[in-house]
């Protein structure tokens, strides 16, 4: 803004935002933000969910430096769009509270580190509007932010760098919707075909033959061979255990099954009496 009162009467100092760079610099940060609070909460990582989400984000940013946009500079507001941000990312979540929360926390973690880091260094923080700081702060406060949660949260974001995939299974006019586990130690195959095995627990598996579940859960899984219904659908793979030489398993061919969407056609299902799961997925492939 140019002067023109005598004797610099006012003195005027106007903060210059430029939108591409205020959008494209909120996509960045709310992209990691997401990425990192995921792998804090440990699910699996949904990346088109958090850019989607980004964008959202954004979007919010850029619009609110206009001036007829201004109450969405509220509190409320602001809070609200976080939400739906955390929603977009992380909405087909079953810990969707918990990912919300954690989401907040990292940005609020994040939000400190750079006001303390640029204080620091003798910057300042005038506008509610843009934070003007240089990208060696920004990547400095966000790597300062990923080490400690790194390392407070290790279990956790380790288990977001395993590979578990949607399944998707049809039998008998019936589906499921399970998450496998891609499991390296699962050396189990059909002797007959040779096509891989998914397993997973009777309970886990129950919508597909709701009316036989117990039978699938008995020690004997040869009494399940005698049930009328299913006859001519079911045959036994051997496999060996921890704890267990030998046994045998009752194992269909699912008439479709999906892998994050991808049909196969070389992979078979084995109900296991017992849980087949962990933290994210409830059987293995």
């Amino acid at each position: 803004m140019t002067n023109y009162a005598e004797d610099k009467a006012y003195n005027f100092v106007m903060d210059v935002i430029y939108i591409d760079r205020l959008f494209f610099l909120n996509l960045i940060l709310d992209y990691l933000l997401l990425l990192c609070s995921a792998r804090v909460c440990g699910v699996r990582l949904r990346r088109k969910r958090y850019f989607l989400a980004a964008l959202f984000g954004a979007g919010f940013a850029a619009a609110s430096i206009f001036p007829a946009l201004e109450f969405l500079l509220l509190t409320p507001v602001k809070i609200a769009a976080g939400a739906l941000m955390a929603l977009i990312a992380y909405g087909s979540e079953e810990r969707l509270a918990r990912c919300c929360i954690v989401f907040f926390a990292v940005s609020a973690l994040f939000g400190g580190a750079v006001w303390a880091i640029s204080m620091q260094n003798g910057g300042s923080i005038g506008s509610p509007l843009y934070i003007s700081v240089s990208m060696p702060v920004l990547v400095l406060s966000f790597g300062v932010i990923y080490a400690i949660l790194s390392l407070v949260f290790r279990r956790s974001m380790k288990s977001a760098d395993i590979s578990v995939s949607e399944v998707h299974v049809e039998f008998m006019g019936k589906a499921a919707e399970l998450r496998a586990l891609h499991d390296s130690g699962n050396t189990l195959f059909d002797p007959i075909t040779g096509a891989s095995v998914l397993i997973g627990g009777a309970d886990t598996l129950s919508p597909l033959f709701p009316e036989f579940a117990d039978k699938f859960k008995a020690a004997d899984c040869t009494e399940v061979l005698t049930v009328p219904e299913l006859e001519g659908r079911l045959r036994l793979i051997p496999y060996s255990a921890v704890g267990t030489q030998s046994g045998m398993l009752a194992a269909f061919r699912p008439d479709r099954i999906c892998i994050d969407g991808k049909e196969r056609s070389d992979i078979i299902a084995a109900v296991s009496p017992h849980f087949v799961g962990g933290d994210g997925f409830d059987c293995i492939l």
